[in-house]
């Protein structure tokens, strides 16, 4: 039954609603969006300005009654209002270069590990709310799991850990199922703030989150690496007030995320150490995989492997896996039966 469903409406979508980004997967097409969970809100008229890139665009520099804002905090639904007009605003722009096709679409979306019921309903409601006809609620390290490949079906030891902006989530996956795992609420978003913090203290200089984030991006790394390396740090001398320039190192970097990376580190370490030691063979066999945007620090596979003993490697365009996994999943219906924590079909 579950197959004929699925044979009657051949169109489908998967979302990873992630806390930095959002990215849609249209089944026999591909990924259509990947923007920035950002919205863009006018208070005095509760008008929605801009979504995505173009939101993005605007952090940090609206005037008062422009609030931009994140609706997800650490992979969970802060805002439902605004996730749910962002989520319809994602599918109605799919469905006009459908033209029409996806009026009411099933969809499959992925959610963290560490997630109570009532917050996974509330990302079905959202979804449901936005449009959707049916919609599966899959576990985040699950689907990138499948987006990256790994035999999840077989009785073999699989682990993956899933570096988000909001959550890393660790998991020990086998026969469709995760057998052991950790969540914590340390990953991109919270390097960000470890520099913001490290200029504060070290340079008396206050920073945007942006310029954080890029500065994690062009020299960031977990290890030394190759040359030293600096970059322009601006933003405001909190004794003057005014426009401030430092150029920070690599080493400082480095310094400002130790702790997290460490605590990082520590986690996947607790996961093994609670795993079946018939899995843990198969791990030390076949090694670890790293996804989501933060395995791409530069040296986090080399760090995460000297810690662990274990060979560690890093997904094919990690940024992608979860929602090309629930691309896999729409064309895998038994799968999806399989994995699926939550479903609501009307």
């Amino acid at each position: 039954m579950f197959n004929n469903f699925f044979n009657r409406f051949r169109k489908g979508l998967g979302i990873d609603l992630g806390t930095a980004n959002t990215l849609v997967y249209v089944r026999n097409r591909g990924i259509v969006i990947n923007e920035p969970s950002v919205v863009a809100i006018n208070t005095r008229t509760e008008q929605i300005l801009a979504i995505g890139s173009e939101a993005k665009e605007m952090l940090g520099k609206t005037p008062p009654h422009i609030n931009t804002t994140r609706p997800l905090s650490g992979g969970i639904i802060s805002d439902f209002e605004v996730a749910e007009k962002m989520l319809r605003y994602f599918i109605d722009k799919v469905n006009e270069s459908e033209r029409g096709h996806f009026a009411r679409p099933q969809v499959i979306i992925g959610a963290p590990l560490e997630i109570t019921e009532v917050e996974r309903k509330a990302v079905k409601d959202a979804v449901m709310n936005a449009g959707a006809k049916d919609v599966w609620v899959v576990e985040e390290p699950m689907a990138a799991a499948i987006g990256a490949r790994m035999p999840v079906r077989e009785p073999i030891g699989n682990i993956i850990v899933e570096i988000g902006g909001g959550t890393t989530e660790i998991a020990l996956i086998s026969l469709s199922g995760i057998v052991t795992w950790k969540s914590i609420k340390i990953a991109g978003d919270e390097l960000n703030r470890n520099i913001m913090q490290y200029a504060r203290e070290n340079f008396n200089l206050l920073l945007g989150e942006k310029q954080a984030e890029d500065i994690k991006i062009k020299i960031g790394s977990a290890m030394e690496i190759g040359e030293k390396t600096q970059y322009p740090m601006r933003g405001r001398d909190l004794i003057s007030g005014l426009p401030k320039e430092v150029m920070i190192g690599d080493g400082e970097v480095r310094e400002a995320m130790i702790k997290s990376l460490r605590t990082i580190v520590e986690n996947i370490k607790g996961t093994l150490e609670i795993s079946p030691p018939e899995l843990i063979a198969d791990i030390h066999e076949r090694g670890l995989l790293l996804s989501g945007g933060g395995s791409l620090l530069k040296g986090l596979d080399q760090l995460i492997a000297r810690a662990t003993e274990i060979p560690v490697r890093i997904a094919d365009d990690p940024l992608t896996g979860v929602v090309r996994g629930t691309g896999i999943m729409l064309d895998e219906p038994d799968l999806l039966e399989e994995v699926a924590v939550l479903s609501t079909k009307q």
